[in-house]
Parts: C-alpha cells; structure tokens; sequence
C-alpha cells in the first residue's frame, strides 16, 4: 500500500536527523550565515523554505525517474516475479539503513560513491549561488544540493523504485524530504543544541532500530502474503 509506504518514507526522513545533521548540516550552516541583512519582508526562515523547497524538489525528480525505471523493468513480470523481488530489495534496504543510522553498520554509505561523478559536474554551479542574495538563489542552490551524494536518500530511492510507477516514486521521495525538513530548518536556526541531540547515540539508536522495523515489517508482508 503506498500510504503506508509514503508514512514510512516520512518517518524515515524524520528518524534520519542525526545523518542529515552530518551530510546537510554544515551547508545549511553556510548559508545561514552569508544570508543578506534580514528585515520583516524578507526573514532568515523565508531563506531557509526556499533552500529546502529546491532540495525537496530535486528530492522529488530523483524519485519520478527511479518510478520510471521500476515501470520499465515490468516488463519482466512474465519471465520473474519482478514486484515481488522489487518489494524485498526495498525491505532489505530498510533494515540496513536502520543499522545505518543505530551506527551498527555502515555499508550503506557505499552506495553514495554511485552519485559522486555526477555531484563533481555539478558542484561547481553552487558556487554561483554563494553568498545567498535573494530567495530564487536560496532556491537554486537547495535544487542543486538536493543531488548531493547521499545514502540515506539513495536508499529511499531504491524503494521509489520498487513502486514501479512515477508518480508514486515522486510521492514517495517527497514524503522523505518533507520528513527531513523540521530538522534542516532548525539546523538552520539552534545549530548546536540541535546537533547534539539529534547525534546522542541513544537518539540514534532508537530512530535506526524504529526504521529497521519497516523492513522487517515488509519481509514479514511479503512472506506471509
């Protein structure tokens, strides 16, 4: 069902805190920093929306392709039961991100080397963007992070695959960038209290063995079903 898969991806991106803080956090530091004078037109928080909407809708394009991919690969349905093998993939990939962000294991971030030669062509477009001047920078420049080599988001995306259709991999990654806004918006604003919290080993655990449950919970779907 895909509203249990889209309340999951959310959770995922909430529970995944710790991780945004150690990949985003820093660029989100940045630009709090180099914003423009503020005034009660244009507040610090409006920049910040804007930065996040662009990641967010990257986010978003990212998981409508990945739907297109799991759509074409249907045409195998007859030679293997390729939603099925799709649905394990995604379950799997569930449990180890949840070891992932407990801090038991860390092989996912392998998976961030398979966007690092296309963050190289695009890294050097940010700097267009830097400092921050008005909103449609704070926009462009969150559009172009939003491709910054991530396991947490490449994780999600395998899942948007296994939806095998675009709209509902879009669905699915927006529902995960929207998971992972509260925290990159207060990043923006109490960097510090926030960081340590959201990096206390306990916090952590608890939040990858919650997201840990989601794949399990699917494997047991899948094998009873």
């Amino acid at each position: 069902m895909i509203e249990l898969s889209l309340i999951s991806a959310f959770l995922v991106g909430l529970l995944g805190g710790g991780h945004c803080v150690g990949m985003c956090g820093g660029i989100v530091s940045a630009v709090s920093m180099h914003l423009p004078n503020q005034s009660k037109h244009q507040p610090k928080v409006l920049f910040l929306i804007a930065y996040n909407a662009g990641r967010i809708l990257s986010y978003t394009l990212a998981g409508i392709l990945a739907g297109l991919i799991g759509a074409s690969s249907f045409f195998l349905r007859h030679v293997l039961p390729i939603q099925q093998l799709l649905y394990l993939i995604s379950s799997l990939m569930l449990i180890l991100l949840g070891l992932y962000l407990a801090g038991f294991w860390y092989g996912v971030t392998y998976i961030e080397n398979a966007g690092r030669s296309l963050w190289r062509k695009l890294q050097p477009y940010s700097k267009r963007f830097i400092p921050v001047q008005n909103l449609k920078q704070a926009f462009a420049l969150g559009g172009l992070w939003g491709w910054l080599p991530c396991g947490l988001v490449y994780s999600v995306l395998i899942a948007a695959i296994s939806t095998g259709n675009a709209i509902n991999g879009g669905l699915l990654m927006l529902a995960f960038g929207l998971g992972t806004l509260p925290t990159l918006l207060a990043m923006g604003i109490t960097a510090v209290k926030l960081k340590a919290t959201l990096q206390n080993i306990w916090v952590r655990r608890a939040s990858g063995l919650l997201v840990l449950s989601f794949g399990v919970t699917g494997l047991f779907r899948l094998f009873s079903a």
